[in-house]
């Protein structure tokens, strides 16, 4: 399968993204490549595709599969593998999310809650702690607030992004209320 310029230069993006997403340069392209294109590929085809040998497409579908963002399909009288995302891109975005949040959020919560738990000794120690407990709750804030928008539909997300700066205006209208009530 031959890829368009524009198609090619999305699917290298993916790739260069795919650092800042929590994987390699390889598995981005291969998901960005699986994202792209219309039906399932076999692991042949993408290793042609993106010119990458078949091992390293076998290690990035078992990679993929771990993140659960590709699934694979079976051709009645084909005994070939096709591989094709898992959902729609809110479906992935949201498991590549709850990933980062297992493999990256869950352990620093557990490590900050083991540090704030212990007695402090000193005045640092007791200032570090301090700080580990702001941390902890701008990190149990944000993980509550995402979870609240998983459960959102993409409909829902859409509507209330697109708010955007709407939002700003309505939390300075609700403190401006609720100061003139006190």
């Amino acid at each position: 399968m031959s890829l368009s310029e524009k198609n090619l230069a999305f699917v290298m993006h993916c790739g260069e993204m795919g650092s800042r997403w929590g994987f390699n340069r390889t598995i981005g392209q291969m998901c960005g490549l699986l994202i792209i294109t219309k039906n399932p590929m076999t692991a042949n085809e993408i290793a042609d595709t993106l010119s990458i040998s078949r091992g390293n497409v076998s290690m990035g579908i078992k990679e993929l599969q771990s993140w659960r963002l590709i699934k694979v399909h079976h051709i009645p009288g084909d005994r070939k593998e096709y591989y094709a995302p898992a959902g729609t891109i809110w479906d992935m975005a949201n498991r590549v999310f709850e990933e980062r949040k297992k493999r990256e959020i869950d352990p620093t919560l557990s490590l900050l809650r083991d540090n704030i738990l212990e007695q402090a000794h000193n005045d640092d120690e007791l200032f570090a702690q301090q700080q580990m407990q702001e941390i902890h709750d701008l990190l149990e804030t944000v993980t509550k607030w995402s979870s609240e928008l998983q459960r959102l539909t993409p409909e829902q997300l859409q509507s209330l992004m697109k708010l955007g700066s709407g939002i700003g205006k309505v939390l300075d209208f609700k403190d401006k209320v609720f100061k003139k009530e006190q």
